[in-house]
């Protein structure tokens, strides 16, 4: 059976997902960072979590190497954040509040949670590899609601969905 490829992105966007900024570090130190719908706990024990990423993604070779990612689970009050790291623009960094844990690798203050991670595996996932994750330290807020996305579009928990 062959799919039109837009067709199936389209029947996929009926799913709504959080969103997500995925960080790390490159080789010489500097912060990479990509805003990731694919996430995915994986398994309470061990703890491990998961994020797919594009095979054409200009920082794939980066996440590869490191060691270490973060996943940043965005609120409602983030959109901006989401907007700015799904671009390709430079300065993606520039007045971003975060700090860094552990391993180093860039944690955004403000998200509804965040998971510090050791790379445990990457698998192929046709065109994305599957990044897999052993959570080494976490936070959560009790407060704000999810960035959603649904349908190619941000919608709020109070929002209709029909």
């Amino acid at each position: 059976m062959s799919f039109n490829p837009r067709t199936f992105r389209n029947a996929l966007g009926c799913f709504p997902t959080g969103v997500t900024i995925v960080t790390s570090l490159k080789e010489d130190g500097a912060p990479i960072g990509v805003t990731i719908s694919s996430f995915s706990s994986l398994s309470l024990s061990p703890p491990l979590v998961l994020f797919c990423l594009d095979d054409r993604n200009s920082e794939l070779d980066s996440f590869l190497r490191a060691g270490h990612f973060a996943i940043n689970v965005l609120s409602d009050a983030q959109q901006d954040l989401s907007d700015r790291f799904a671009s390709r623009k430079s300065g993606k960094w520039d007045g971003v509040s975060w700090e860094p844990w552990n391993s180093g690798v860039p944690i955004l203050n403000g998200c509804l949670a965040n998971f510090e991670c050791a790379l445990v595996a990457v698998h192929d996932g046709g065109d994305h590899r599957i990044f897999v994750g052993q959570v080494e330290r976490m936070r959560q807020s009790e407060e704000g609601k999810p960035l959603i996305y649904w349908r190619g579009n941000y919608v709020g928990l109070s929002d209709s969905l029909s």
